[in-house]
């Protein structure tokens, strides 16, 4: 297999969620490795104008009051989730993980992984009363979850969220949680990376993810990230090991808050929520595949597989279907080029995915733009429901 094959086929794998990562809950599934990042170095000649003492102080102390204070109001809306299950000798614990309030009906959002095998589940608050909960939504596709308790302490309030739109890389954050069990733990680090595709509980993807380095651990899932306002901008769902490791080692990913905004409210008011499915498998544009199929355009997704019975199959949309030699290595050809989407121009495959899974509900239609045969057209389709399961 070609190395350009190979690019497509562990895309592919990423999208079924086949991937290095572990949840950090405090009961954790085990998952594969993933590449680290290249380091790179500032120029030998650069040079930096040195900071005034007195102004470094200033800054760090600044900071230092801005933390305390963001602890100080945020930290009672984070919870320690207890989960238990029956077993012979009867129900015992067999989990911990966080959450936060979320309004003020007394509903907590969590990580799905959490609690989704739960037979019972006790809340903590800051203060430390404890309140059974009750699971009102689970949703396993964005690995998120909503309890609700009967009355949050008074003088605990809801978390406002964040937007998407104003994150950066390099911009600091904060996460609090409970790692190890230990409750009310707050740890600073940086946005180091977004746009990032994590697996879901299912063998679909979770796109537009939060990287970042603040320490998240064991115990930390479904607590919130924060910026420095206060403002929910991810929930804590998984670290990188290395599968050496279930702690930190400064890769941790958070479902961004894009994501909440969009599924928590049906969690709530349906207990469950429905993703837009195209049934499609693919990658990205490579120089062997331009060559093979003599393409017009060096960018977009290519379409290698068409789920039988799928919203793309019924719309006339094709996959891969024979394959071609290339400076003696296989590329799979035929399939369809998509170029754009409602108009919006498509260069990866991933920009396709997370149109449908973002912009999109089922049982909109959308207009695909596509070459095939080195001809662009528009095919109109109708998207469905992601299923269960994809064989």
């Amino acid at each position: 297999m070609d190395t350009s094959m190979k690019q497509i086929f562990k895309l592919i794998l990423l999208l079924l969620g086949i991937a290095p990562l572990l949840g950090c809950a405090a009961f954790t599934y085990s998952a594969q490795k993933v590449e680290a990042p290249t380091q790179q170095l500032a120029p030998i000649g650069s040079q930096l104008t040195p900071v005034p003492e007195q102004a470094s102080a200033n800054t760090s102390q600044n900071e230092e009051n801005l933390l305390v204070d963001l602890y100080r109001s945020s930290s009672p809306s984070v919870v320690n989730i207890t989960v238990y299950q029956q077993a012979q000798q009867g129900i015992v614990p067999v989990g911990t993980g966080s959450g936060f309030v979320f309004d003020d009906k007394g509903r907590i959002v969590t990580n799905a992984h959490v609690v989704q095998d739960a037979d019972q589940i006790d809340v903590t608050f800051s203060d430390g009363q404890i309140q059974s909960a009750e699971t009102i939504g689970i949703d396993q596709n964005s690995d998120l979850a909503v309890i609700q308790v009967e009355k949050v302490p008074d003088k605990v309030l809801p978390l406002p969220l964040g937007n998407m739109q104003e994150l950066a890389v390099g911009q600091t954050v904060v996460a609090i949680g409970n790692p190890f069990g230990l409750d009310g733990t707050l740890t600073k680090g940086i946005i180091s990376a977004l746009g990032r595709t994590i697996p879901a509980l299912t063998p679909f993807s979770i796109p537009e993810a939060i990287q970042t380095d603040a320490a998240i651990n064991p115990g930390n899932s479904g607590g919130p990230l924060l910026d420095l306002h206060g403002h929910i901008i991810g929930i804590n769902a998984q670290i990188e090991t290395n599968g050496l490791s279930q702690s930190n080692s400064g890769v941790g990913f958070a479902i961004p808050v894009n994501i909440v905004n969009q599924v928590v409210p049906e969690l709530i008011s349906k207990g469950k929520y429905e993703w837009s499915w195209l049934g499609v498998r693919g990658g990205d544009v490579n120089p062997s595949l331009v060559e093979a199929m003599n393409l017009p355009i060096a960018t977009g997704a290519y379409l290698v597989e068409v789920t039988p019975g799928g919203p793309a199959e019924q719309a006339g949309i094709r996959g891969a279907d024979k394959q071609k030699l290339v400076n003696g290595r296989a590329v799979e050809v035929g399939g369809d080029l998509v170029i754009a989407i409602d108009g919006k121009s498509i260069d990866t495959f991933n920009d396709l995915l997370v149109y449908i899974a973002l912009e999109t509900r089922p049982g909109q239609t959308v207009t695909l733009t596509i070459v095939r045969n080195g001809k662009e057209s528009d095919i109109d389709l109708l998207i469905g429901s992601r299923p269960e399961t994809v064989e």
